[in-house]
This record gives C-alpha cells, sequence and structure tokens, in this order.
C-alpha cells in the first residue's frame, strides 16, 4: 500500500525523528537520495554533465545544495541558481567545497533541479522563481529535464491542486521523503509531479495514519474474493445488471462484460428485451430476473434510470448507481451507505450544482463534498480515480493508461464494482479494487496502442488469474 500524509504530519514525524539523530543526518539522508535518483535519470554517464540547481530559501533548498555537492563530487557540472537571500548555509558551503559553483549556470544545462518551495510554501511561485524556470522551457528544441525535490514548486501538497496564479513546476521527476504527499496521488498536482520516486530517510515508526492511500498488487491480490474449497454458483454470489435501453443497448453489454468477469457465480440480466437478445448472444451463462446480492444500475438506462433504480434499491443489496441513475441516488446521509456512485467529472458537476471545471482542479475536494452529500461511497473517474468513503478514508487509483479514456469503459468498471460486491467485498473495498483492476486490465489491453471497453473486459480474466495465481 502506498501512502500519503499531510503536511503537517509530515512535519510532526521529522521532528521525532530529528530528536533521535546527529544535527543535520535526517536533511543527509534526504539529500543523497536524491542525489542518487538525479545520478540515475543522468546515466549512463554523469561526469562532465551540466546540472542547474534552482535553491530558494527552505529546506528543499538545503536538500537540492547537499545533494548538488554529492554531484559535483561525481564529477557533475553543478551550478546553484539562488532565488533568496537566505538560503541553507551549511548546503551551501558543502556545494562550494566540492566544487560547485553560484550563479545564472548554463541556458541550456541536462538536467535542473526544483529547490524552491518546501511542503510548507504557499500555492504559486514568486516572479523570480517564474522567470527562472521559464528560462530553460523551449531552449533548443525542448524544455530541460526538471526534477522536483519533494512536491513541485507552486502545487498545493495537501490538496493536489494548482495555483490560480502564480504558476508551478512541472516535474519530469519527483524526489519525496519519508511518505508521499497528497499532491503524489490527487490530480491535478499529481500531474505536474511526473514519475514519483520516493527515498525511504526513516519516518515510517513515526508516522500516523494516512490521509490517502493508493492499492498495489499484492493489497489487490489480498483483497480479492476466492472460492471456499465447498463453494457453489450462489455462495460465490450474485450480481444483477439493471443497464442498457433500446436506444443504447451497448451500455448494458458492457456492464454485463465486466460483471460477467468470473469473480461472482452468477450475472443475472434484467432489462429491454433488444439487450437482453445481445447479452444471450455474447455470455450465454448470464440469466435473467431471479434473488441477487448486488445490482449494477444505470449504464444507458436514459429515462427508465429512475424506476430501474427504485427497483433495485427495494431489494436492499448494494448498489452501482452509475450514469442515468446518478441524479435519482438518494441524498441521506444517514441512509444507504452500502451505495457505490460513480460519476465522472460532468456528472458529478451536475450532481452537486458546480462547475465541471472546478470538479476538475479540485476533485478531493468534490468526491469528500460528494460523500457528504450522498452518505456512501463515491467513486469519483479520471486519471487517477478516487474513492471515498463516509468515514473520511480516500484511495486513488493509479493504474491505466490514456488510452482508456473510451467510450463505455464506465459501464465495464460498473458491472466489475458489482461483481466484487456481489462476491462479499464492502463497498469501500469493491469500488477501489475495481477501479485498480479495471486500470490495470486497460495497459495490459493496450500494450501502448488503442482500446475499446470490450478490450478491457476481456483483459480482467488474465489479469485476475495473474493476481491470484
Amino acid at each position: 500500500m502506498r501512502q500519503a500524509h499531510t503536511v503537517d504530519q509530515v512535519r510532526a514525524a521529522e521532528a521525532a525523528l530529528m530528536a533521535e539523530l546527529p544535527d543535520g543526518a535526517l536533511m543527509q539522508r534526504a539529500a543523497h537520495g536524491l542525489a542518487h535518483a538525479v545520478l540515475d535519470l543522468l546515466s549512463p554517464g554523469a561526469y562532465g554533465r551540466q546540472v542547474v540547481l534552482l535553491v530558494g530559501s527552505g529546506d528543499n533548498g538545503g536538500d537540492a545544495l547537499h545533494a548538488g555537492a554529492v554531484l559535483a563530487r561525481r564529477g557533475v557540472a553543478v551550478t546553484a541558481r539562488l532565488l533568496s537571500d537566505r538560503v541553507h548555509e551549511g548546503g551551501l558551503a558543502a556545494l562550494r567545497a566540492a566544487g560547485g559553483r553560484v550563479g545564472d549556470g548554463p541556458a541550456r544545462p541536462d538536467l535542473v533541479v526544483d529547490g524552491v518551495v518546501g511542503i510548507g510554501g504557499r500555492p504559486g511561485l514568486r516572479p523570480e522563481a517564474a522567470a527562472a524556470l521559464s528560462s530553460y522551457a523551449g531552449v533548443g528544441g525542448g524544455r530541460v529535464p526538471v526534477v522536483a525535490v519533494d512536491t513541485p514548486s507552486g502545487v498545493d501538497v495537501d490538496c493536489g491542486e494548482l495555483p490560480d496564479e502564480g504558476g508551478h513546476v512541472t516535474a519530469d521527476l519527483t524526489v519525496t521523503f519519508g511518505t508521499l504527499k497528497v499532491a503524489h496521488l490527487v490530480d491535478p498536482a499529481a500531474s505536474a509531479a511526473g514519475a514519483v520516486h520516493l527515498v525511504d530517510i526513516g519516518l515510517g515508526p513515526h508516522l500516523p495514519a494516512p490521509v490517502l492511500e493508493a492499492l498495489q498488487p499484492a493489497d489487490v491480490a489480498a483483497l480479492l474474493p476466492r472460492p471456499a474449497r465447498d463453494a457453489q454458483k450462489y455462495t460465490r454470489g450474485v450480481v444483477g445488471v439493471r443497464a442498457g435501453s433500446a436506444t443504447y443497448p451497448g451500455a448494458g453489454l458492457l456492464s454485463v462484460a465486466g460483471a460477467a468477469c468470473g469473480l461472482a457465480g452468477m450475472v443475472r440480466y434484467v432489462g429491454d428485451d433488444a439487450v437482453h437478445d445481445l447479452v444471450r448472444e455474447h455470455h450465454p451463462e448470464v440469466v435473467g430476473a431471479g434473488r441477487v446480492q448486488a445490482w449494477v444500475v444505470g449504464s444507458g438506462s436514459g429515462d427508465g434510470a429512475a424506476g430501474t433504480l427504485a427497483e433495485a434499491l427495494d431489494d436492499d443489496v448494494p448498489t452501482v448507481v452509475d450514469a442515468d441513475a446518478l441524479d435519482h441516488a438518494p441524498r441521506d446521509r444517514d441512509g444507504r451507505d452500502d451505495l457505490v456512485l460513480t460519476p465522472h467529472a460532468g456528472e458529478l458537476a451536475r450532481l452537486l450544482d458546480a462547475d465541471r471545471a472546478d470538479v476538475e482542479a479540485r476533485p478531493l475536494h468534490f468526491v469528500r463534498t460528494a460523500v457528504d452529500t450522498f452518505g456512501c461511497t463515491v467513486l469519483l473517474k479520471g486519471r487517477h480515480t478516487l474513492v471515498a468513503h463516509p468515514d473520511g478514508r480516500v484511495r486513488a487509483t493509479t493504474t491505466g493508461v490514456p488510452w482508456l479514456a473510451t467510450a463505455g469503459a464506465g459501464d465495464v468498471l460498473g458491472g466489475l464494482v458489482g461483481a466484487l460486491l456481489a462476491a462479499g467485498l464492502a463497498p469501500y473495498d469493491a469500488a477501489s479494487v475495481g477501479s485498480w483492476l479495471h486500470g490495470a486490465a486497460a495497459t495490459r489491453a493496450s500494450g501502448g496502442g488503442p482500446i475499446t471497453a470490450g478490450d478491457v473486459a476481456a483483459a480482467l480474466p488474465s489479469l485476475l488469474r495473474d493476481l491470484l495465481g
């Protein structure tokens, strides 16, 4: 499990650890981890390469200066561009002693290290920092690679948001220390972080429970339902699908395709006759109406969504509420907590009477608002899908590829989450595991190229075999 903590949590853990270590030891651990990440990025040969450090007044600037000293001792030509009258004195002395320089540096270095603002800095960059950064953009046919120290300068670390004014760093690699921060996992800041490399500096024993998690393959494998030795189809769970219509028959078929991944013992389809014929043709194992342990409702249901959702809710079983059914989800904070709502940004904006651009700019804020409004698990689809629980827990999904942005992919996801609910997972686990599997299946199906929603569904069985093996 990858875990993310707030700035205050990290600072408290650092203070506790520093009380156990010699003065400066924690910064040295961070600086050496940063330097070795830079060396890896400069490989196969770092000797003679040119690196510019953008150095602010905080500890991130100190990390950058000490890392620069390590790089200079490896033969890297390091120049520190100081953006404040107050910089870390020990780090500056170490850089100079190792042969590093202070000044503007070359116009086109091989790499820039962003040590401008620490994790406690305000969102946005001061004009001099923004000007320094922009001087390395587009010179000689492309942007100079940027490595951010801890988080990209200018982003909102605890919310994952970007500043309204002042700009921010867009990094190719972010090297962070001790634990992830929210901005590493939550878009749009996560997009600005690039690849994230975590350096262990010993904070673990001092960290409290995280505010955000990201499942990893071992976590998903541990959560996946497995049949008991004496299992039969009913004990493994029955998932029902009420989706699709004469206007949108494919939505019903794709919802069934996600549900029919093999995790549940049986899939039932209840709905339009035309869709039923399609389902029977492509999934002859799917049966009709009867008792279920979970419902999937809404995709492509059109005007019939209100009725089909009401019928599903009457069964009093966990229910995935998607697409057209979202407008009819019960808004009761003390009511049905066994629902999973699966909106994309546009749908959530409509439900909360917000602007879609605002939802995309502040997804963590709005998914939490949705949970408070509806009182159940909410899965907000996006590049990094967020799953939020009424008790405050949040998970981010980091699997997937841009090709997953394709029509019908959400229908497959809804069916998959429904199968996990029917097989016995709690709504929060079903939503976050389903989202992870959905992204991983898309990555497997894509192989770097275009995919369709059906490809994602088809990749699920082999992915599950590998995880369960």
